[in-house]
């Protein structure tokens, strides 16, 4: 049988949770995710976990938040006067927005903080600093 190895094209159908369980994401009802193993496409961890599966085979990865979206980076947050954003936009926990980074990338930004004077809007990924798991299936190779 033909094992994964790095550079292979695979398409797989999962399920990630946190370590209490609750899923964040799943293919469940969905096209399986399909993705060259080894260039960077997925978080780290599954890269990692994947070489050597064969078609059909089922695992299940334990990825640390180190190779999955990193430590939460208290650097990515950033305070911003209240009066900088526009009436239309609003000022509550949980917006997510869209911004561009000083080198011109998209960046995605939520508001975590919102009092009278500023808004506080955070970079980080919303799974940072989180360990967790997947359940795979490798469906196929190409």
């Amino acid at each position: 049988m033909t094992k994964v190895k790095t550079g292979d094209s695979v398409r797989i159908h999962y399920t990630g949770s946190l370590l209490n369980g609750s899923v964040f994401d799943s293919s469940d009802g969905r096209e399986p995710l399909e993705f060259t193993v080894g260039t960077g496409h997925v978080i780290k961890g599954m890269d990692e976990g994947l070489p050597g599966m064969v078609v059909g085979e089922k695992k299940t990865l334990q990825i640390p938040c180190a190779k999955a979206y990193g430590p939460v980076n208290p650097d990515a947050r950033q305070a911003i006067p209240r009066e900088g954003f526009p009436d239309d936009i609003p000022l509550e926990i949980g917006t997510q927005l869209q911004m561009q980074s000083p080198d011109g990338q998209a960046l995605s930004v939520t508001m975590v903080e919102v009092n009278e004077t500023t808004v506080v809007l955070d970079a980080n990924h919303s799974l940072a600093g989180k360990d967790l798991t997947f359940e795979i299936e490798l469906v196929s190779i190409n």
